[in-house]
């Protein structure tokens, strides 16, 4: 069936690249210097400076209204992207072009989750950085268009009670979620199943009513590509990591429905951001056959089966996936989400809808309207009214 006019496609996955101002208008006097600041380098790129360390790639990936003959990685201009990437009014515009009503925006610069500060070496000028964006967030750029754009915050991930307290200062400011590492091990930081070092976060959330987003590689790991050596002589093609990203949120679903906490907190709700759906229904289905036969031994759950966890606690998000639409039924049409991803380079800007409306040929009605806005408005608690 047609994706229906009344509709209205809500995107859980687009992206924000910072405009040059960002923590500058934002960071006390003091902390300026070495915070995060556009510089131009004598080959005329663009690039980030924080704490005296250059970050070249200031639009990876933004790449929207260019054809794919066009994409790369290298170093940009703001003057070489649309300006819908940088500006929320613009990009009101290019949601309108594209058939889009609402969009939630990751971070470019701080990473997926705010690796860039939990790597930081000072952390009091980490921590003012990640309130800087989550302010600019709120007060600037979803504020253009608050019945457009949706608020999503970063946390100082290094420390868990200024992470609570993060999130309730946040949910006082009125955003929808936050943004987690899809697995905080490679960061140096404790695991999803360490009994007590995420309780108060894990809390804060909960209190909050506020889903956790799990973004591919938010967690520094990418499939062939290492922060240490980013050398492209000896590493794979970044398309290998196009291309698996969801075994990034394969490893993450396993490892929280066996982590036990998800028992703990039985309100807590977690977002596969840009993991896509299709290989759902096989790790549902491994899971349960894993805890079959090995619940009686290890140090997991006897009584609670991981699809049913799953399904309670963690919803799948894809851009373009036909496959996983055909397994609908079996992923659970409640725990599905759309994503855009503009501007990136899996982005079908300024067809979304269009190819939304083909992955979803074959839906009925009451489905494809579940799963493009139904869903998403309850979980961000984004009004229908709106």
């Amino acid at each position: 069936m047609p994706l229906q006019d009344w509709m209205k496609i809500i995107s859980v996955d687009d992206h924000v690249i910072e405009h040059p101002r960002v923590w500058q208008d934002r960071l006390p006097e003091r902390m300026r210097d070495d915070g995060p600041q556009i510089i131009e380098t004598a080959e005329g790129h663009h690039v980030w400076r924080y704490e005296g360390q250059l970050y070249p790639q200031i639009g990876l990936n933004a790449v929207a209204g260019k054809p794919p003959s066009e994409y790369g990685m290298e170093p940009v201009r703001y003057d070489q992207m649309i300006p819908g990437c940088y500006d929320p009014v613009e990009r009101v515009k290019d949601m309108d072009i594209d058939g889009v009503h609402a969009a939630l925006s990751f971070p470019s610069f701080p990473g997926f989750g705010g690796g860039v500060f939990q790597r930081a070496k000072d952390r009091d000028l980490a921590l003012a950085c990640v309130r800087a964006w989550n302010d600019f967030q709120v007060d600037e750029w979803c504020a253009a268009a608050p019945d457009r754009l949706i608020p999503l915050g970063i946390l100082p991930t290094w420390d868990p009670q200024l992470a609570a307290d993060e999130v309730d200062r946040l949910a006082r400011l009125g955003t929808r979620a936050v943004s987690f590492p899809d697995s905080p091990v490679p960061l140096g930081l404790p695991s999803f199943h360490h009994p007590s070092h995420w309780e108060v976060l894990w809390d804060a959330v909960e209190r909050a009513d506020m889903p956790i987003c799990l973004h591919f590689g938010a967690g520094g790991y990418v499939p062939g590509f290492s922060f240490a050596n980013p050398n492209p002589a000896d590493m794979a093609p970044f398309a290998v990591a196009i291309a698996t990203f969801s075994t990034n949120l394969m490893w993450t679903t396993a490892d929280l429905v066996f982590s036990g906490m998800l028992q703990r907190h039985p309100n807590i709700k977690f977002m596969l951001s840009e993991g896509g759906i299709g290989w759902i229904p096989y790790i549902l289905e491994r899971l349960d056959y894993t805890w079959e036969r090995h619940r009686w031994y290890q140090n997991i759950s006897r009584t609670d089966r991981p699809s049913d966890l799953f399904r309670k606690h963690i919803w799948g998000c894809f851009i373009d996936d036909v496959h996983g639409v055909g397994s609908r039924d079996v992923i659970g049409v409640e725990n599905i989400l759309i994503e855009v991803d503009y501007p990136h380079s899996d982005s079908n800007w300024p067809n979304s809808r269009k190819r939304i409306a083909e992955n979803l040929r074959e839906v009925d009605d009451h489905d494809a309207h579940r799963i493009v806005e139904l869903n998403a408005r309850e979980l961000l608690h984004f009004g229908a009214d709106r």
